[in-house]
């Protein structure tokens, strides 16, 4: 039986995340976390999406990222993680899925949530006890939001602050 085809939203902010298979370590290095990030990058520019936030795992990743061609959601995803795992079985010598099933999406109002879910990304390494100051996480958006870091992967998050909402906007 075919997968039904994902429905995304253009101009629409998703939560994307994917485990590991059978949640195994997928970034067992720093230069795993890196060749990832690095994968981003192109992706990003190859398929138009912005990227909020994100955090690299060790057994899974979150982003928060925004698409003017909704379909292109799915493309970009599957570009990054096809691409990941054919380097991750390369290097450790491995065949087989390094991805457990589809990755996952949950669409995001923009608005003061969008900032609430960037903030749970980025805190994942603490909540799993990894470190206990965001700030040590080197592979999170954290950094680079704050200014600790210029890596140039995430874009600036815009949100609509008008007369009406201002009781609740962040920014």
């Amino acid at each position: 039986m075919a997968r039904v085809s994902r429905l995304f939203i253009d101009n629409a902010c998703y939560h994307v995340y994917v485990r590991g298979n059978q949640k195994r370590t997928v970034f067992g290095h720093d230069d795993d976390c890196e060749r990832y990030l690095n994968m981003v990058k192109r992706a990003k520019m190859r398929y138009g999406i912005l990227l909020y936030a994100y955090c690299l795992m060790p057994n899974h990743v979150h982003m928060l990222i925004d698409a003017a061609r909704g379909r292109d959601i799915s493309k970009y995803m599957h570009w990054l993680n096809r691409g990941y795992a054919a380097y991750y079985n390369t290097k450790y010598a491995t065949v087989g899925h390094v991805w457990q099933g589809r990755f996952k999406s949950k669409p995001i109002v923009k608005g003061a949530y969008l900032i609430h879910c960037a903030t749970y990304i980025e805190a994942n390494p603490v909540r799993a006890g990894l470190v206990r100051d965001i700030a040590d996480y080197k592979w999170s958006s954290y950094r680079e939001r704050c200014h600790l870091t210029h890596t140039h992967i995430i874009d600036e998050i815009r949100i609509d602050c008008s007369y009406e909402q201002m009781g609740t906007c962040l920014i």
